[in-house]
């Protein structure tokens, strides 16, 4: 169990028979009247976010969600197939269960496959990954305002915003939380 006084961003529990992720919390103690923890929750299956607030003293169970290291085979045009690498078990998945996670993920590579009781629900990408530009516009010279950038297109089919400076064929890396582009490689 856990207290919605100890809330930390990323911490999963149980509510209302669904298991919600905290993605951000802020504890308020207002002038009149009790304090209170105002949260903003996302449900890890759907993925839909809610707005909640809790009395510090409100308990709930912890959520225990189980991440695999699993290898990206392919995709057959409706299921997506990973592997478990201890085990070399196979799991077909859903592009809805996928969603759009795996746009900068090459095949062989490693996600973590993320389940709860045994249902998954979703995957996770590493946080940062190199990938080759296959195909972007040629920089101009003298072209260069301050944050002037040009989409990209990388090796998985993702388009990326990358500075004017970088050129086909290069490898970049990537930050897959947000698409952005970091830094050459």
């Amino acid at each position: 169990m856990i207290a919605a006084g100890e809330f930390r961003n990323g911490i999963t529990f149980e509510l209302d028979n669904q298991v919600f992720q905290i993605m951000e919390f802020q504890h308020v103690k207002p002038g009149k009247g009790a304090a209170f923890v105002r949260t903003r929750l996302k449900n890890v299956i759907t993925g839909a976010t809610v707005d909640r607030t809790f009395n510090p003293s409100d308990k709930m169970p912890k959520a225990h969600i189980d991440r695999r290291d699993m290898q990206y085979l392919y995709n057959d045009g409706e299921l997506y197939h990973f592997m478990d690498a201890e085990t070399f078990d196979q799991i077909p998945m859903n592009a809805s269960t996928v969603g759009d996670t795996l746009k900068f993920v090459k095949e062989n590579d490693t996600v973590k496959v993320l389940s709860f009781k045994g249902v998954v629900f979703g995957i996770e990408a590493a946080t940062f990954v190199v990938l080759e530009i296959i195909e972007t516009e040629p920089g101009f010279k003298g072209d260069t305002a301050q944050g002037a950038t040009k989409p990209a297109t990388v090796e998985t089919g993702a388009v990326v915003k990358v500075p004017l400076f970088v050129e086909s064929g290069e490898k970049i890396k990537i930050d897959t939380r947000t698409g952005e582009y970091l830094e050459r490689a």
